[in-house]
């Protein structure tokens, strides 16, 4: 017998909107930012919008989690406690966590995800964690399919979380600490500054230039689309889209378009099915570049690639549009295949590789009339970075989900029957004392159109089956009310079968894979050092963020300056003309030494302390 796998499509949401906007376009589950602790300070939800929330998703058995993954100080450990006890109160169905200490806590039976910010790259870590009691890991961005594999091999009954789209971190996730040491602001405590998005200039030992005010650090945007067949193959159950800053368009668009993807595999491949319940329409096209994006790479997926950084801008470029054809005095005109519309925004990049952006004004054929002439050049490529008929179109309802369910018309001895039964088998039944009296005229097409009538519920009729003894009247206002009264039934059945997980956090004592932690580990308070030493390891440092250390490296980035630039000794084998060590240097005049690590393919940035002191 054919064992099925249930695949989740888990999306992002800043806020309640966005959560129900994701559910409506095919997400089998929401992770959105707790009242506070989660991994971005400026996406907090009160408890009043995560339950409404919760209550909205589970109707189409849709998982929320909700992130509360922050490294922790001991003083926040009982404010911590308590909100998770109102998260479970709620009904929320997971938290995403990366500090050890909330496990120590008089927690609640709720099931806690291992947050890729606990730097989740190997099978030996993943298999420590899943042992440890976390239900669902999910996987450092920079790991190949193979890895991913291995993984997979050695937990394979632990579902394996994978980012397939969105905004990339150019250090291992919960491994940066350079905007805690630059701006006193914590990335692991949500307050990260960006820093990989800043432009830099790039010089060698001996202050020859190699790059000036370029964004080194900033990469294109995740993309695997079109990998998602091989992600599932390689053991990932859970593809995970970035986004929980990002605006309701956002979610709309790059849900849906998931959604028709990984449907299109299901179609295929019968081992695999959905996570949740219901059928999406669309009222438009999902298309990818339409969204926020700074250009698309598959990252490490396939091994490393030359096309994994945007060094011009770290800004979105968008959809490409065309090449400017001749520039008039209030017009220029474009040859591309693409339509335009009043109001678009369009960007270009200049001889020197700057971003310049504007809007237009008018449109007639190829001819644009923009509000203020950009200094544009002909053979200037043109991006779209705001399609105005686009944002018009997600600003309306986009979409609608639905649920099949059966109906049964019987009669019994005292009136009628009316049985739901849905795509889950929740099935529910009642009855209208009615007297049988027989119909002047036929009444089947009456009965279909009235209990057919589901158009502002969740449900949608997939087949109605009456079986009735005779053509009885039964008039379309009682219809009405035994068809609201049976949907009402059955949105209460789903409530109450919901299948919620509920399991507690085990106490365990099996070894961590190292016997030491450093810095790295991100332990920040007491509760946390407890679990680690009960766990096998002798020493442990603090966090950063406790106690900073002047010459720790402040990134680790699978990224790489040396391959970029061409010179890895590795991959292409030549020799730079430039001598090491290589610094960036940022706007303020701070220097930043790099170091290439071959061993792991790995490059580290610290602070030249010498050059600032």
């Amino acid at each position: 017998m054919l064992r099925q796998r249930p695949i989740e499509l888990l999306a992002p949401a800043k806020n309640l909107e966005c959560g129900m906007e994701a559910i409506n376009h095919g997400a089998d589950a929401v992770y959105i930012g707790a009242p506070r602790f989660g991994a971005r300070a400026a996406a907090g939800n009160s408890l009043e919008d995560i339950e409404a929330l919760v209550r909205y998703a589970h109707l189409y058995r849709v998982r929320i989690y909700v992130t509360v993954n922050t490294i922790l100080k001991d003083e926040e450990l009982a404010e911590t406690e308590k909100m998770i006890w109102d998260l479970y109160r709620i009904g929320v169905d997971a938290l995403i966590v990366q500090d050890m200490g909330i496990t120590r806590l008089n927690l609640p039976p709720i099931p806690l995800h291992a947050s890729t910010q606990m730097d989740n790259r190997t099978p030996q870590k993943v298999k420590f964690l899943a042992e440890a009691g976390f239900r669902q890991v999910v996987l450092a961005r920079e790991l190949t399919l193979d890895e991913i594999a291995k993984i997979h091999a050695a937990c394979p009954e632990t579902p394996l979380e994978v980012f397939v789209h969105g905004a990339l971190c150019v250090s291992y996730s919960g491994q940066c600490y350079v905007s805690q040491a630059c701006f006193g602001r914590s990335a692991n405590r949500g307050e990260c500054a960006q820093f990989c998005r800043l432009s830099f200039d790039m010089v060698d030992a001996d202050g020859k230039m190699i790059a000036r005010g370029k964004h080194l650090l900033s990469l294109k945007d995740m993309n695997q689309s079109e990998n998602l067949e091989a992600l599932l193959d390689a053991g990932a159950s859970s593809l995970k889209i970035e986004g929980r800053l990002k605006d309701v368009a956002y979610v709309k668009n790059v849900t849906a378009y998931y959604r028709q993807k990984l449907d299109a595999i299901f179609k295929r491949r019968k081992e695999y099915i959905r996570a949740s319940s219901g059928t999406v329409r669309l009222a438009f096209r999902p298309q990818l570049d339409k969204s926020f994006s700074r250009g698309f790479t598959d990252y490490f997926l396939h091994g490393r690639t030359p096309d994994i950084f945007s060094f011009h801008t770290p800004k979105s470029l968008g959809e490409e549009m065309g090449v400017v054809k001749e520039v008039r005095g209030n017009y220029f005109t474009v040859a591309g295949v693409k339509p335009f519309s009043n109001g678009d925004g369009l960007c270009y990049l200049d001889e020197a590789g700057k971003l310049h952006g504007f809007r237009v004004n008018r449109v007639e054929n190829n001819k644009l009339y923009p509000q203020e002439m950009p200094r544009l050049r002909p053979k200037t490529k043109l991006y779209r970075n705001f399609d105005q008929e686009f944002e018009r179109v997600m600003q309306k309802k986009s979409a609608e989900r639905k649920m099949a369910v059966a109906m049964a018309l019987e009669e019994n001895n005292f009136g009628f029957t009316l049985t739901l039964t849905d795509e889950d088998d929740n099935s529910i039944s009642v009855t209208l004392p009615y007297e049988k009296a027989p119909a002047r005229t036929p009444q089947a097409e009456n009965l279909r159109n009235q209990l057919g009538k589901l158009g502002n519920t969740p449900f949608e009729l997939e087949r109605l089956d009456i079986s009735l003894s005779g053509d009885w009247f039964i008039p379309s206002s009682v219809l009405a009310d035994l068809r609201r009264t049976a949907v009402e039934k059955l949105l209460e059945a789903r409530r109450i079968n919901y299948p919620q997980e509920r399991v507690r956090f085990p106490k365990t004592v099996h070894a961590f894979p190292a016997g030491e932690l450093t810095y790295l580990g991100n332990v920040m308070n007491g509760k946390a050092q407890a679990f680690y030493h009960d766990h096998g390891v002798k020493r442990v440092e603090p966090a950063f963020e406790k106690e900073a250390q002047a010459d720790a490296v402040l990134m680790f980035c699978k990224h790489c300056l040396r391959y970029s630039m061409g010179w890895c000794p590795v991959h292409h084998k030549v020799k730079s003309p430039y001598r090491e060590p290589y610094y960036l240097v940022s706007t303020d005049g701070r220097r930043f030494r790099l170091d290439f690590d071959c061993k792991v393919c790995q490059m580290k940035v610290s602070l030249d302390n010498r050059a600032s002191s």
